[in-house]
């Protein structure tokens, strides 16, 4: 063949051809030039090859040159991504041969098409193969030619196992293969596992081609379904788009009391419900209705419903679409609970939690709460506490304090209106609100109305029991801006008086009694500042012989200089430590100081004095009293028969046994001991001599009017005659004048004290610095 003809054949060839040397495009033609999107020749030729050659390609088409060693070798073909001149990319099959030296021809043929075909086959291939159904081919006789993964995985049977065999014989039921269309059978697998599988045959080619899915665990999820919504405690109802009720668990008509055939297909507007107020909800208004007309859900609503034997039932209530996803299907699903229980134990909760278990009468919580209602109107409020109630409690025991608690309230709420409210606040504090009863007069007649019901006998244990109470009363205006705490705090304070009164009466409250009360609390904690700060201080009063007239020895009295009242009144300060703790804080306190200043008056002036200390009852009662005596003695070396310890008559009466386990042990330590105050209590000679007492105190009631009344003198004559004849030294308080001495001397009184005699002062004024 000519050359002419050859190049012409080469021009026109389909595959693009190109020729380059030393990596230069000298020639390309009309195909290579429609290849590279290139006008002409002048945009190719004069380029590196390498230019059309994708970067990816580039190492893959240069390394096959590289082979080519002699003039005339042809490469293997080489699949390479070639580029545009416009920057698109596109797949070719080349072919290179060596023209000699460094010169080379490539031959392109687009594989485009070709690859795409592939890519295609390829993707069908990894459909079947990765396809969650059962694809299986067969030939018109039901022969498998086709098992893809899933049919393996779904039957158990590999491909290899399955081309050749009948498809009926591995899915373990005949199959209709002519039948087409849709159906549901049950198949088995290889180890006889049942299976519920959804079937479509279809016809190709030669055979047919089977669609089988697997629905086992959709069916198995269904049923699972059914039984869990068959065991639920909730019922669940489901209303068509009619409104008719067309599922129901057996909760539900348990719930509601009927069968299952007396509920599906009725509207569910005949279901009775109720508002929690107790208002009846209409048809069109129910829940569900409502749901279904709006699409919006009603998420744990309570509501009454009444079941068709006439019984009310708490439910709590949701109601929403079934198919949320869409709406316009209109069915609704509603899930209810019996709450019936649970708010009747709510209920009962709720009661406790504002009432007092013992009584059942309303406690703290509610009784402040009907205080702080808005709007309350007039109001009287009584505060009640018993008189003398811990004597039951601690001589009976609380179980028999408890039962006498029950009667009290029974007996109030007797005694109250129907709409007045009795509580117990606590311990043995009761109160009584009352809107019906406001006027003074009216306030006085209730509060004494209730004390005659509690002054009652109360028959416990064989015994007739005697109470009485101590009443504060608090009057509240309609325009009273008083908290109910404020409130009750009053009556508090109110009832209080009536117990510093003489308790058995009422007390009306007024400002003037809150803020002495006010006084008296910050006067308390002044007080216990006071014990740390150095405020308090021992007065000491000279005792004098009447027959000597000399100072034989001293009473150590409490003062307290208040840095901003400057000198309180014992009067008032000690009763607040005497209620309090206070008092045996300050009784070993002074008791210490006192010694100490008595013992170093006796060593460094010669002094042969006694010192005198007042005990209180609560002293008597501290189990710490006796060694706190004997560390003072110890710690001062003041000698115990210089030191004597005063007990008023009262508190040595008030529990005479308790009082002499306590006097014998304080004697045993070697101090003296008197009874103070006597003549205000109801001891006798024999008492006297029981207790083991060195001296008498006769009361300064007795000493003020013997100067002028014939009784006093006889009854100080027989008190120190008395106190004589068991061996009792005598002294009298609250001489003020020489005539009450002169008078006492000629009775045979020992000792004495008073104003007349000296004053109560500090150390340094009475023993000089």
């Amino acid at each position: 063949m000519q050359a002419g003809s050859l190049a012409a054949l080469v021009e026109l060839s389909p595959d693009a051809i190109c020729v380059h040397e030393h990596g230069v495009l000298t020639y390309a033609n009309r195909a290579a030039l429609e290849t590279f999107a290139a006008r002409s020749a002048a945009e190719v030729v004069g380029r590196r090859f390498t230019d059309f050659v994708a970067e990816d390609s580039r190492a893959a088409v240069v390394g096959k040159l590289a082979l080519l060693t002699e003039p005339g070798q042809a490469s293997e073909p080489v699949e390479a991504l070639m580029s545009r001149l416009d920057g698109s990319k596109f797949a070719v099959e080349t072919v290179s041969v060596h023209l000699g030296g460094d010169a080379y021809q490539v031959v392109m043929r687009d594989i485009t098409a070709k690859k795409a075909a592939a890519d295609a086959l390829r993707y069908q291939a990894a459909l079947v193969s990765h396809v969650s159904d059962a694809l299986i081919a067969t030939t018109g006789e039901g022969v498998v030619t086709s098992w893809n993964p899933a049919a393996e995985a779904v039957y158990g049977w590999t491909a290899a196992e399955a081309v050749g065999r009948r498809a009926s014989e591995l899915v373990g039921a005949p199959l209709d293969l002519c039948g087409g269309g849709v159906t549901e059978a049950l198949h088995r697998r290889r180890d006889g596992a049942p299976l519920t599988v959804r079937v479509s045959a279809a016809e190709m080619n030669d055979g047919y081609v089977l669609v089988c899915a697997d629905e086992t665990a959709r069916r198995r999820a269904e049923q699972n379904y059914r039984t869990v919504v068959a065991s639920l405690d909730e019922g669940v109802l489901v209303m068509g788009p009619g409104g008719l009720i067309e599922a129901a668990n057996p909760a539900a008509c348990r719930i509601i009391g009927v069968t299952e055939a007396e509920l599906v297909g009725v509207p569910c507007h005949t279901l009775v419900l109720f508002t929690e107020a107790g208002h009846w909800i209409p048809p069109d208004e129910t829940p569900s209705v409502q749901t279904r007309r709006t699409g919006v859900s009603h998420n744990g609503l309570v509501v009454r419903l009444r079941r068709p034997d006439g019984r009310d039932v708490w439910v709590s209530l949701t109601s929403r679409l079934l198919n949320p996803d869409d709406p316009a299907a209109l069915a609704v699903v509603t899930s209810f609970t019996d709450i019936t229980e649970t708010r009747a134990i709510s209920a009962r909760l709720a009661h406790d939690a504002t009432h007092d278990p013992l009584t059942r009468l309303a406690n703290r919580t509610l009784v402040l709460d009907r205080l702080d209602g808005t709007g309350r109107g007039a109001l009287t409020v009584l505060f009640l506490d018993l008189d003398k109630f811990k004597v039951i409690n601690d001589s009976l025991g609380h179980s028999v304090g408890d039962q006498v608690l029950r009667i009290v309230g029974e007996r109030l709420r007797r005694c109250s209106g129907r709409d007045d409210l009795v509580g117990r606040l606590g311990g043995d504090e009761f109160v009584v609100v009352t809107g019906e009863v406001t006027e003074p007069a009216e306030v006085r007649a209730l509060a004494e109305h209730l004390r005659a019901a509690l002054a009652e006998p109360i028959g416990v244990l064989g015994r007739q029991l005697h109470l009485d109470a101590s009443i504060g009363v608090v009057l509240v205006g309609s325009a009273d801006r008083r908290s109910a705490e404020d409130l009750l705090r009053d009556a508090d304070v109110a009832m209080y008086q009536a117990k510093t009164l003489g308790r058995g009466r009422h007390h009306f409250f007024d400002v003037g009694l809150r803020e002495r009360m006010q006084r008296r609390l910050r006067m308390e904690q002044d007080l216990r500042d006071a014990v740390h700060d150095g405020q308090l201080w021992p007065a000491y009063q000279p005792v004098v012989d009447l027959k000597t007239g000399d100072m034989v020895a001293v009473e150590a009295l409490l003062r307290w200089t208040h840095p901003r009242h400057g000198a309180i009144s014992p009067v008032e300060f000690i009763p607040l430590a005497e209620e309090s703790d206070l008092i045996n804080v300050i009784g070993k306190e002074m008791l210490r100081a006192t010694t100490r200043e008595l013992a170093a008056r006796r060593r460094d002036q010669g002094l042969d004095l006694t010192l005198k200390v007042n005990l209180s009852t609560r002293q008597l009662d501290d189990p710490h009293l006796v060694p706190a005596v004997q560390d003072a003695l110890a710690n001062t070396g003041l000698p115990a028969g210089a030191l004597c310890l005063e007990v008023t008559e009262s508190a040595l009466m008030r529990d005479q046994e308790a009082a002499a386990e306590v006097l014998a042990s304080l004697r045993s330590l070697g101090v003296l001991l008197a009874i103070d105050d006597f003549g205000t209590g109801y001891s006798s000679l024999a008492q006297l001599r029981r207790l083991t007492l060195d001296t008498l105190k006769i009361d300064r009631s007795f000493i003020t009017g013997i100067a002028e009344s014939r009784d006093a003198a006889a009854i100080v004559t027989s008190i120190i005659a008395m106190a004589h004849a068991v061996d009792l030294t005598v002294i009298a308080e609250g001489v003020e004048t020489a005539e009450q001495v002169d008078l006492l001397r000629s009775l045979g009184c020992d000792q004495a004290q008073g104003y007349h005699l000296g004053r109560p002062v500090a150390a340094a004024e009475l023993f000089g610095q």
